[in-house]
């Protein structure tokens, strides 16, 4: 039943990226459909509307497999010699850069909420 379950979820998510392509058509939102999808569903958690645990097994999943979406974005990569020559490294080396500024922000972030909570963190 669990795999069942998890379908079931899933397809839930996905009604709000159905409902966030139409309020895009209809309102000429300037953000992706995904992106408005996932702010109508946090929205959707924060007022309660949805309840966590109606979506919690399927996100989790989709989390899980997150990696094998973005694989046939790098095998398409290779095919871009330019990606291999110095501009690929300038590439690398911004995509490090951000890494680690997101990285030290959401830790910066996490630490100020924890301290202001009045959580000890090791």
């Amino acid at each position: 039943m669990r795999i069942g379950t998890i379908i079931i979820q899933i397809v839930f998510i996905h009604l709000f990226l159905f409902l966030a392509i139409g309020l895009k058509q209809l309102f000429a939102i300037p953000l992706p459909a995904s992106i408005i999808g996932l702010l109508l569903l946090f929205l959707a958690l924060v007022c309660n509307i949805v309840k966590l645990e109606w979506v919690e097994q399927g996100a989790n999943w989709l989390m899980a497999e997150l990696l094998l979406f973005f694989i046939p974005s790098a095998v398409g990569i290779v095919n871009y010699n330019e990606i291999a020559s110095w501009q690929g490294v300038q590439i690398v080396i911004i995509i490090g850069i951000s890494t680690f500024l997101v990285m030290s922000l959401t830790a910066f972030i996490a630490d100020w909420i924890a301290k202001k909570k009045g959580v000890h963190v090791k």
